[in-house]
């Protein structure tokens, strides 16, 4: 099943701020072996790093970002040129040059990044660069802003030395151009009209960064923006912890903060294929509608393992883990509804 057939707060309580306060992770040095203690309970594992973990199935994406990290070079480098190689691809309606327009025929482009050290950076309404995510780790490491948005983006890119193109491919453009006919504005499962690149990874000394990036819900309205490149719901990194990140419904991301959920879950203790589960569960929970459009999540922590689940079938992802670049299939909640 092609990624293009896929559809579209955690209340953080005094007790559950002790429990997190519980987990710690230390390294050791003679055996690389991570010890975890958990509200009075502990395990031993030995990480399984270097990992990447990206949405959909885009094997030359991580296969880019496992290269830089053999490399040696840091987490953040490879989640940055990683979803850059799907934000090239013409191919790719979803994200970057070739992106799905607004109902006005503008390809409008979110994006963010987050480092070891929580620093983040994003842009959201951009046009006219075709890698918006390495605009957004300016945002993080060359201002004194976390959030740069529309025009503001674009005039910041184009003096930081990123050239202006037309980003909506002739490919595009009929593809708009048919929608204006009829122009309806309402998601299908698995007929879905955008999806997210979001890339996890962890590099060899064991620090962890994220990557999204999207153009958003095709045909939308200008000016709406999608949870891609919010923090906490698009994406969420805690070095200490793992990482989280997103696709789907933007709006429903955001009103339940997905991805910081699932992190403070695993800081918690559950495993990060819990975290993901309680993480849909959640969504489902408070939208009465869920059978009407699609979430689905990735996450990874320390020990290098990873969770994925969605609401709907046909959501899957690519792990690059024991030099092995391999796609899977996420489970889902609607098998169980």
């Amino acid at each position: 099943m092609k990624r293009r057939k896929f559809l579209q707060s955690a209340a953080l309580t005094g007790l559950g701020l002790t429990i997190g306060s519980a987990l710690t992770a230390c390294a050791d040095e003679k055996n690389n072996e991570v010890k975890t203690a958990v509200a009075g309970t502990s395990t031993t594992a030995k990480p399984i790093i270097p990992i990447v973990i990206a949405t959909w199935n885009v094997p030359n994406a991580t296969q880019k970002a496992w290269d830089v990290l053999q490399e040696g070079k840091s987490a953040l480098d490879a989640v940055e040129q990683g979803v850059r190689v799907e934000e090239a691809d013409e191919n790719n309606q979803s994200v970057g040059i070739g992106g799905l327009p607004d109902r006005d025929g503008n390809v409008t482009l979110d994006a963010c990044i987050m480092d070891k050290e929580g620093n983040y950076g994003a842009v959201v309404c951009i046009e006219n660069i075709k890698h918006p995510i390495s605009v957004a780790r300016k945002v993080m490491e060359d201002t004194p802003h976390v959030l740069l948005a529309g025009n503001g983006a674009k005039q910041f890119a184009v003096e930081s030395g990123f050239t202006p193109e037309n980003l909506l491919t002739e490919s595009s453009k009929k593809a708009w151009e048919k929608w204006k006919i009829e122009a309806k504005y309402k998601p299908i499962i698995n007929v879905e009209n955008h999806d997210t690149i979001g890339m996890l990874a962890i590099d060899k000394n064991g620090d962890i960064s994220g990557a999204c990036t999207t153009s958003g819900l095709s045909y939308k309205m200008q000016g709406r923006v999608g949870d891609s490149a919010i923090i906490g719901s698009g994406l969420f990194i805690d070095n200490e912890i793992g990482g989280a990140t997103a696709t789907g419904m933007g709006e429903e991301v955001l009103k339940t903060v997905g991805s910081f959920l699932i992190v403070e879950l695993m800081r918690q203790g559950r495993t990060p294929q819990e975290a993901c589960e309680e993480a849909v569960k959640r969504v489902v929970k408070k939208s009465p509608n869920f059978k009407d459009f699609q979430v689905g999540y990735i996450a990874v922590n320390k020990q290098g393992e990873t969770g994925a689940y969605c609401i709907h079938e046909w959501f899957n992802y690519t792990v690059y883990q024991d030099n092995e670049n391999k796609n899977h299939k996420s489970d889902y909640y609607s098998k169980k509804s």
